[in-house]
């Protein structure tokens, strides 16, 4: 059976191992009289995956730009590219001037400096969490993290940082009130067993009202290390996003560390980011924890392209022109109504997303369907995943490229053939 040519272009494609097993399924079939036997070689084709991998590409139609769930950022055509190169034997500890060992993704942590020539010196781990540890272990193991309660957050998936800081063995100081924090409080408690004071962007949600919080210009008077994270990625000013701090900024103010994640407001690949005094930055990378949480070169490869290529697809998608997302609902519902779809274009507010900006909406516009067609469409080819609001199914555009309406087109039809 695995000599038949049908099935030579995927065995090439997905392995023998794949192949054999979908055969014998198939032959299994036969043998029970489901099929024909001159059938097999059809069932077998037919039950084999498109690709070697179970992740299917989805169509992001939520209006979310980061979505954790759909992977946060999309990766630049040139980040893309720059990962194919990467997939072979590169230079990434290689000099190959001299022929011997070269530091590791010195082309990316060049970018990097470049981009926010603030920082003494820059490290990359393998995502903002990991730079956080690295920096608590080395700093603050054995000794206190001072924090505001205020800033005690928790992540995704149910991980909490004071969880996540006491597993380095630091002990945490708490210190003020959940809505109030003064300079004073933490001068209280600084002292000789202070590994650093916490900074820590509420990037996933807001507390309003009657509050107080202290800036990493305030805390940087205080005499010991400043360790801020700002979560979203945010590297330099952003006017779109006016209440994100940003990395330069707080480095600008006196923060001895700044950590972020690379697949957020940056639109690169999943990394934490570590930037700031370069003899700390060089005590981190040296700590022994600081291999454990390395990135590997596809990683190093596609943060060195969105940091130097072209805007990355996360960051076009919070800048998308209302004016066109409304022209091209607009077009698409009336092509589907003309088909008998029932779709109209209306107004919809769409989100950063993935811990970043809370409450910052972006107008934009979205194909309004029946409730119904949500389950069909996320279940078929491509997937298309949009969103439910007051009853009806919202394909908003935002994130979907302009070539791919024909596409989400042509899945809301078979969506409604599969419902007739």
């Amino acid at each position: 059976m695995l000599a038949d040519a049908r099935l030579a272009g995927a065995r090439a494609r997905l392995g023998d191992d794949a192949v054999k097993d979908a055969v014998r399924a198939a032959q299994q079939q036969a043998r029970r009289g489901e099929i024909a036997p001159d059938g097999v070689t059809d069932a077998a084709l037919a039950a084999l995956p498109a690709s070697s991998t179970t992740m299917r590409a989805v169509i992001n139609a939520t209006g979310v730009v980061l979505h954790t769930n759909l992977g946060r950022a999309p990766l630049s055509r040139a980040a893309i590219e720059a990962m194919g190169t990467a997939a072979g034997y590169v230079d990434v500890e290689y000099d190959v001037t001299t022929g011997t060992r070269a530091p590791r993704g010195r082309g990316t942590l060049d970018a990097l400096r470049a981009v926010v020539p603030a920082a003494g010196d820059v490290h990359v781990v393998n995502n903002g969490a990991a730079a956080l540890i690295l920096a608590a272990t080395a700093l603050a193991a054995g000794r206190e993290i001072v924090i505001s309660r205020s800033e005690m957050v928790e992540i995704g998936d149910g991980f909490r940082l004071h969880e996540l800081l006491s597993s380095t063995g630091a002990r945490l100081r708490e210190v003020g009130t959940t809505n109030r924090t003064h300079l004073r409080d933490y001068a209280d408690v600084v002292g000789a067993d202070t590994g650093f004071i916490l900074k820590v962007h509420p990037s996933n949600f807001r507390i309003e009202g009657f509050t107080a919080a202290v800036p990493v210009s305030g805390l940087a008077t205080l005499g010991v290390p400043v360790v801020a994270d700002i979560g979203s990625g945010l590297l330099t000013r952003d006017l779109l996003l006016p209440d994100e701090p940003d990395a330069a900024d707080w480095l600008r103010q006196g923060a001895t560390i700044v950590t972020a994640s690379g697949d957020k407001l940056l639109g690169g690949p999943q990394a934490g980011l570590v930037l700031g005094d370069a003899a700390t930055v060089a005590l981190l990378r040296r700590h022994p924890l600081a291999r454990a949480l390395r990135v590997d070169k596809i990683t190093l490869a596609a943060l060195e392209a969105t940091l130097r290529g072209p805007v990355p697809p996360a960051r076009a998608a919070l800048r998308a022109d209302p004016r066109l997302l409304r022209s091209r609902a607009e077009a698409l519902a009336a092509k589907l109504g003309a088909a008998g779809v029932d779709a109209r274009a209306v107004h919809s507010d769409g989100a950063v997303g993935g811990g970043s900006a809370p409450g910052h909406t972006l107008p934009g516009w979205a194909v309004q369907l029946p409730h119904q067609f949500a389950e069909p469409l996320r279940q078929g080819i491509p997937c298309v995943a949009g969103r439910i609001d007051h009853g009806h199914c919202l394909l908003d555009l935002r994130c979907v490229p302009e070539c791919d309406d024909e596409a989400i087109g042509a899945a809301v039809t078979r969506a409604a053939a599969a419902l007739a």
